[in-house]
Parts: structure tokens; sequence; C-alpha cells
């Protein structure tokens, strides 16, 4: 018997930074708990909610009834993280939990410093322990940590806060980041394999006969496993296309560049590829192309112009 294939693995990160404005009920929130101050807003039925948002989850209305509530509060509910992740509160394990600040009728999700699993439970009293350096965001509060204080009999009111501070924070950079590492199946490891050896191979379906690059393993229009592979290209056609402006973080390409769908020969589908060797306003659709490969690189660089007249409309249009 062959040797078996090897076994691709490969760590994968997708980060999304989100830049994003605030309205003036979240840079109020924000901008408290840089002074230490925590804001909720008072809906239409007299509701205080913490964290604030700006209109009624009921009635759809618009809220700006700001109140400052406590910074001690009640754990309603929880969930012990043994073993934290990078960029999460804190680096030792602890508790997720939900407290209901005093004065807020509504809990907020954030981290407990507790020990151990036994030392959480519902109910238990905790406070905000506060960030050293503080800049306006939910990190702010650098945990709750425990509190041995029995809930008051006749807890403070939420008291009026008109929301103004000194800098307001108007904008946040959001981080979404998600790191797991890749193990492809069948299709995609023979894909990945060939695209080693500069080779492009799909998978067609062998009911309705289309040729999928890169393959999936199954046909989702027929339902049936795809097995006959197929080597396609290496030229193609440029189906449709965008014009980049944006400078993505980490890749050194200059802009404006073009990122296009790319119809090699052979395919039933389009995959994406960069676009050079040729002014970004020259590219169009029809345009034939051909890959660059780069040293040691285990899939195209990117495509440039082959030389071949432009590809007719009624060849690709299934394609778009």
């Amino acid at each position: 018997m062959p040797p078996a294939p090897e076994t691709l693995r490969a760590p994968l990160v997708v980060e999304f930074p989100f830049t994003r404005s605030l309205g003036p009920v979240q840079s109020a929130f924000l901008t408290g708990l840089r002074e230490r101050v925590v804001l909720g807003v008072r809906t239409e039925a007299g509701r205080v909610l913490v964290p604030p948002v700006e209109y009624d989850p009921e009635t759809a209305a618009e809220l700006r009834e700001l109140v400052e509530v406590e910074v001690t509060g009640t754990v309603t509910t929880w969930a012990w993280n043994g073993e934290p992740r990078p960029g999460q509160p804190l680096t030792t394990p602890f508790a997720w939990v939900l407290v209901r600040l005093d004065g807020a009728d509504t809990a907020l999700l954030h981290a407990l410093d507790a020990p151990r699993p036994e030392d959480v439970r519902t109910g238990m009293r905790v406070r905000v322990r506060w960030a050293e350096e503080r800049h306006g965001a939910i990190t702010d509060i650098a945990c709750f940590e425990p509190y041995e204080s029995a809930a008051e009999e006749n807890p403070a009111r939420p008291r009026p806060h008109d929301g103004v501070f000194a800098e307001p924070v108007t904008g946040i950079v959001a981080p979404a980041r998600l790191d797991y590492t890749y193990t492809p199946g069948r299709a995609q490891s023979a894909y990945l394999h060939a695209l080693a050896d500069r080779r492009t191979v799909g998978e067609r379906c062998p009911s309705c006969a289309k040729v999928y690059v890169p393959p999936r393993g199954a046909c989702p229009t027929c339902g049936v496993a795809t097995t006959d592979k197929v080597e396609v290209g290496p030229r193609g056609t440029v189906t449709t296309y965008c014009i980049v402006n944006i400078k993505a973080r980490n890749l050194d390409i200059e802009v404006p560049y073009v990122y296009a769908h790319i119809a090699l020969d052979g395919a039933g589908l389009a995959l994406h590829g960069r676009i050079a060797g040729i002014p970004y306003d020259q590219v169009r659709m029809g345009l034939r192309v051909e890959p660059v490969w780069t040293e040691g690189g285990r899939y195209p660089d990117h495509y440039r112009p082959c030389g071949e007249p432009d590809a007719d409309y009624d060849t690709y249009k299934e394609l778009l």
C-alpha cells in the first residue's frame, strides 16, 4: 500500500479590528468608566439597564435618561474558565459572571477574580476592581472581586447623571479575533498537495459534471461525493473584480490594487486572486490571466495578463 499522505495542519488567525463611533449613551457610559463611574439608562417602564442601550428593547423608544449605579453588586450566574485565552481579562483561571450592580435591573458580563470554582456562587457579593490605567473602554473594569458585604435592605437608588465629562470618548476600536488550527479534509488536502507542485486540481461531480475548485468533497447541488480529480488552468479569465483602496494591516501591498474572481480553464466556478502586472484601471472582465508563483510559495502570489485576447462574455457569464 502507498504511504498515507501527510496530514496537513496550520494555525490560522481571523482578525478584524472594528472601528465604530459612539452615540451619546455609549459615549457617556465608556467615558464614565474612565472616570470610575458606572452609568445605566432608565427605560420608559422605569427599569435601569446596565450596560446602557440607546433604544428601549421593549418599545424601541429612544433612551436618554442616564443614571449612576453602584460599583457593588450580586452574581446572578457564572461559569468557570480554567484555561484563559490571550486577550481575556485575567491570565489566571477565573469565573465569567453576570453581575447585577446595585441600582440596576440587568446584569453586566465580566470576569471575577477567584482562585477556585468552589469560591464562586450565585448570589455572592462582588465589587468592581478598576484598572490602573483607564482609557474609556469596558476593560477599564479590570474585573470583579469578592466583596464581603450583604445586600442592603434599602439599597441606594440610582442617581440622575447628565453624562457630561471632560474629553468624552467618541469612538472605539473593538478587536475581533479567532485563533484556531485548521485541518483540511480529503479533498482540500489533495488540492493543497497539488498546489505545492504548482498544479490546480479540482473535483468533478459525477451527476452534474461541475468541476469544483477548490474541491469541497461533495457537490452542494446534487448532494453526492466528488472523487474524480480534474486538473484545471493554469490560465483563466477574470469574471469580475474590485479595486482595493484601503491598505490592510500586515499586508505589504501598495494600494490601489485589484482583487478578482478568476475562472480557471476547465473549472466550474471562479476562485479569487490578486491581479498584478497591469495598471489597476486597465483590469477588466474577460481579461485572460496566468498565475505567478514565488520561490517556495504553496499557492500563486498573483495573476498577470497572459497576452491572449479577452474572453467573450458568453464563455464565462454563468461563472459570475
